[in-house]
C-alpha cells in the first residue's frame, strides 16, 4: 500500500518523496521544503484552472452533440457548421501575422532535418537503444531487414546478401557523396593529403574528418543535406577485408531527436508506475542510466554512448554528439495522479506533476551535473499533447512559467512541442502557436489521436466511414498539409521542428523506403520511426531530400482553408453487408483486444501487436481510441448491433489468445471472458465510448489496471 505524507500541504506519495528527496534534490544542492512549497504554490494556482479547462472542453461537445442531434438525417453543412463553431467559441480568429521568438534552440531541432523516435520511459532497455540511435549501421539495416526486398535466410552470414547490401550502401555513397570521378563502387583505398580526401568528391566541403592516419585513416566523415556519414575503415573486418577500400560499414547519423514518452506509450497508473518514469529520466539525465538483459545466451549491459571525435581537415577537432537529443513527453490535462494529493483531498492534475518534475530531473542537464550534455543551449525540451485550442495552449505558457520560476531557470528555457492531434488545435493552429511563440520547438501531426478526436466530435453526425477509408478523407490530406504551412507562415523553419507521424510496422522497411519519403518531401523536417533501425533507413530520406529548400518552396504556396478539414469523415447514407460489418468489427475488435490485454495484465503500455492479419504493428493508446470510438460510433448510428459487437469480442478474444499462446506472462481470456479484466476493459471502451471524455481511453484503462494491480 502507498503511504502519503504531508509537504507543504500536499499528501505526497512515499515513492515519490523517496525519489525526489533523496535521489534528485541532493544532487542539485536545493532544499526539499523550498521545493516542496513551490510545488504546492503551482498546484493551487493551476489545479482550479485546469480543472475549467476540461469542464469548457465537456460543454462544447455537449453543444456539438446537440447541434448534429437535431440535424440528424440532414445533409452535412460545412458553411453552418463553421459559423456555429465560431459562434460557442470553439473557433476563435485567425491572429494576425506573426513570427515565433524561439531562441535557444539545439541545431538538432532548429537547423537539422532528420528521424526521430519516440520511446517508452519505463523500459530501460529500450530507452538506451532510443537514446543511441543518434549513429547506426547502414549496412545492418539494409541486411538484417527486408529493405532489399527479401529477408536474410537464417544459417550465419550470407556473403551474396552481403555483397547486395555493399552495393546498395555505394549506390547511397554516390547519390549522398559523388565522387569527382568515378563511383565508390571503385574505391581502392582511402587517403587525407594536405586536408583533402583522396579520391576527391565532387564537393570537396562535404569532407568533415577523418580518424586514425591521414595515409590509411580508420575512419572518413562526411555530411550532406546536413547529416553526417562515416565510412568505417578497417580491412581486418570479415566485410572489409573483401572490399577494395577496406569499407567494413557505412554509419549514418540517423536518430536526431527521441521523444521519451511519459504518456501514450507507458501504462503508468499510480505513484509506484510514476516514481519509476521519473527515475529512468533522472538517469538520462545524470547519464548513468543502465540496464542489464540477456541475450544470445549472454549477460549484457547498456549504457550511453559517449560522444565521437575525428580530426578536421585543418587538424582541429570534429566532436558530435553519441547520442540524440531528448525530449521528454509529458501527459496531456485530463488526467489526474494519486501519487499527489491536494489539500482540498483530490488527486493532483498529472500534467501539472509532470511538468514540475520532469523539469526539476533536467536542471542536472542544465547545470552540467550529469556525465553527457542534452541540450548545449540549456534548455528543457518537453513535448505537450492532447491540448484542445489556443487556451489550453495559454495555460501550458503560464505553468511553464511558474516551474521556471520555482527552479530558477530563465524565461522561455523551459520548450514546448504542440502535439496537433485534436481538431480544436489543428483548426486553430495559428492561435496555438501564437499563444506559447516564444517556447515553441515543435509541431507534429498525430494522424491517430487526430483521427480519433474527430470520430468523438462527430459523434452524433451520423455514422463514420470504415476504419481503412478515413485516411483517405480530405480532412485528413487538409490536415496535414494546413500543418506545415501554417508552422512555415508562423516562422518555424529554422526554429523548430515540423514534425510527421509514425510509420507503424517496423518489420516492413522496404515499404517504408518507399512511402515514408513523402514526409520530408512535404517539408517536414523530422517524422516518427519505429525502431533504432528504421531511423537509420529513414536518415536516406533525408539525404535525397533538402527539407529546408522544400520549406522555401511551401512557404510560398497559400495556406488550404478550413473547409475540408471541418468536414467530417461520415458515410453519407452507405450501407454495407452484414459481412462488411461483421469484417470492420473484427478487425477493430482484434485490434483493443491485442492491445489491451498487455496493459492491463502485464502494465505493457507499447508494443509491437500483431493485428488481424498477424503483421505485427506498433500500438498504443492513440491506435485503441480510434478502434474504440469507430466501433462505438457504429453502434450509435445503429450500423451494428451489441449482439455483432459481443460476437465479435468473442471471436477476436480467441484468435488473440492464439496470437499470444508462446507468452508465458499472458491471461488467455476466452475461455472466461468474464474473470479477464482486460476483456471487460476492452468492452468498457466501446460500450461506454461515446460517454468518454473527447474518446479519451486513460479514464477506462487507468482504472481497470488498477484493479488488476490488486488483485495480482
Amino acid at each position: 500500500m502507498t503511504t502519503h505524507e504531508d509537504r507543504a500541504g500536499l499528501k505526497v506519495a512515499g515513492e515519490l518523496i523517496a525519489l525526489i528527496e533523496q535521489d534528485v534534490l541532493p544532487g542539485l544542492g536545493l532544499d526539499a521544503a523550498s521545493f516542496w512549497a513551490g510545488a504546492a504554490n503551482i498546484f493551487e494556482r493551476f489545479a482550479p484552472e485546469n480543472r475549467a479547462l476540461l469542464e469548457r472542453r465537456d460543454a462544447l461537445q455537449a453543444q456539438i452533440d446537440d447541434w448534429h442531434g437535431a440535424r440528424r438525417g440532414q445533409p452535412y453543412d460545412v458553411g453552418a457548421s463553421e459559423a456555429f463553431l465560431r459562434e460557442i467559441g470553439y473557433l476563435v480568429d485567425e491572429p494576425a501575422a506573426f513570427t515565433i521568438g524561439t531562441e535557444g534552440v539545439d541545431a538538432e531541432i532548429a537547423q537539422m532535418a532528420g528521424p526521430q523516435l519516440v520511446v517508452p520511459v519505463l523500459n530501460a532497455r529500450f530507452l538506451l537503444n532510443a537514446a543511441n540511435a543518434r549513429w547506426g549501421s547502414l549496412y545492418d539495416a539494409l541486411y538484417g531487414t527486408d529493405a532489399l526486398g527479401d529477408l536474410p535466410a537464417g544459417g550465419g552470414y550470407d556473403p551474396a546478401r552481403g555483397a547486395r547490401v555493399v552495393a546498395r550502401a555505394k549506390a547511397f555513397l554516390d547519390e549522398a557523396a559523388p565522387l569527382a570521378e568515378g563511383s565508390h563502387a571503385d574505391v581502392g583505398g582511402w587517403s587525407v593529403v594536405d586536408g583533402a580526401l583522396s579520391p576527391a568528391l565532387k564537393d570537396a566541403g562535404q569532407f568533415v574528418g577523418f580518424a586514425g592516419e591521414a595515409a590509411a585513416p580508420s575512419s572518413i566523415l562526411l555530411v550532406n543535406n546536413g547529416l553526417h556519414i562515416e565510412l568505417v575503415i578497417d580491412r581486418s573486418h570479415p566485410v572489409g577485408r573483401g572490399d577494395a577500400a577496406g569499407l567494413a560499414d557505412v554509419v549514418l547519423e540517423s536518430a536526431l531527436t527521441t521523444i521519451v514518452d511519459l504518456e501514450d506509450s507507458v501504462a503508468a497508473v499510480d505513484a509506484a508506475d510514476k516514481a519509476e518514469a521519473y527515475r529512468n529520466w533522472l538517469g538520462l539525465m545524470r547519464g548513468d542510466l543502465s540496464a542489464t538483459f540477456r541475450k544470445g545466451g549472454e549477460t549484457q549491459t547498456r549504457a550511453l554512448e559517449p560522444d565521437r571525435q575525428w580530426t578536421a581537415p585543418d587538424g582541429s577537432s570534429v566532436i558530435l554528439k553519441g547520442r540524440s537529443l531528448l525530449f521528454v513527453r509529458n501527459v496531456g490535462h485530463l488526467m489526474t495522479t494519486p501519487a499527489i494529493r491536494l489539500a482540498d483531498g483530490s488527486d493532483a492534475p498529472e500534467g501539472v506533476m509532470d511538468a514540475i518534475v520532469t523539469s526539476l530531473i533536467a536542471l542536472y542537464d542544465i547545470k552540467d551535473l550529469g556525465a553527457f550534455a542534452n541540450s548545449a543551449t540549456g534548455s528543457v525540451y518537453i513535448v505537450k499533447p492532447k491540448m484542445h485550442g489556443p487556451d489550453e495552449a495559454a495555460f501550458t505558457n503560464r505553468l511553464f512559467d511558474a516551474v521556471e520560476d520555482l527552479l530558477a531557470l530563465p524565461r522561455h528555457a523551459i520548450k514546448v512541442g504542440v502535439m496537433d492531434e485534436e481538431r480544436r488545435t489543428s483548426a486553430n493552429l495559428a492561435a496555438c502557436i501564437q499563444a506559447v511563440k516564444d517556447r515553441i520547438v515543435f509541431i507534429n501531426t498525430g494522424f491517430l489521436d487526430r483521427t480519433g478526436d474527430e470520430i468523438h466530435t462527430a459523434m452524433q453526425a451520423g455514422p463514420v466511414v470504415r476504419k481503412a477509408d478515413i485516411k483517405s478523407s480530405a480532412w485528413i490530406t487538409a490536415y496535414e498539409a494546413r500543418n506545415v504551412a501554417i508552422g512555415l507562415k508562423c516562422g518555424l523553419s529554422g526554429k523548430a521542428q515540423i514534425g510527421k507521424g509514425m510509420w507503424a510496422a517496423p518489420d516492413r522497411m522496404a515499404d517504408m523506403l518507399e512511402q515514408k519519403i513523402a514526409h520530408p518531401r512535404t517539408g517536414a523536417n523530422t517524422a516518427w520511426t519505429p525502431s533504432p533501425t528504421a531511423a537509420t533507413l529513414h536518415a536516406l530520406h533525408y539525404h535525397a531530400v533538402d527539407v529546408f529548400a522544400v520549406q522555401k518552396a511551401v512557404a510560398e504556396q497559400p495556406t488550404p482553408g478550413l473547409e475540408a478539414l471541418l468536414t467530417p469523415p461520415l458515410a453519407h447514407g452507405a450501407e454495407w453487408s452484414e459481412d462488411e460489418v461483421a469484417a470492420e468489427l473484427d478487425n477493430n475488435a482484434q485490434g483493443i483486444l491485442g492491445y489491451v490485454v498487455r496493459w492491463i495484465d502485464q502494465g505493457v503500455g507499447c508494443s509491437k501487436v500483431p493485428d488481424i492479419h498477424d503483421i505485427g504493428l506498433m500500438e498504443d493508446r492513440a491506435t485503441l481510441r480510434i478502434s474504440s470510438q469507430h466501433i462505438a460510433n457504429w453502434l450509435l448510428h445503429g450500423v451494428c448491433t451489441a449482439d455483432h459487437v459481443e460476437a465479435a469480442f468473442a471471436r477476436m478474444a480467441a484468435k488473440v489468445d492464439g496470437q499470444n499462446a508462446g507468452d508465458p506472462l499472458y491471461r488467455p481470456m476466452a475461455a472466461n471472458p468474464k474473470a479477464s479484466l482486460a476483456y471487460q476493459a476492452a468492452r468498457a471502451l466501446v460500450f461506454e465510448g461515446v460517454a468518454q471524455p473527447n474518446g479519451y481511453t486513460e479514464p477506462l484503462l487507468h482504472a481497470w489496471r488498477l484493479k488488476a494491480k490488486a488483485e495480482h
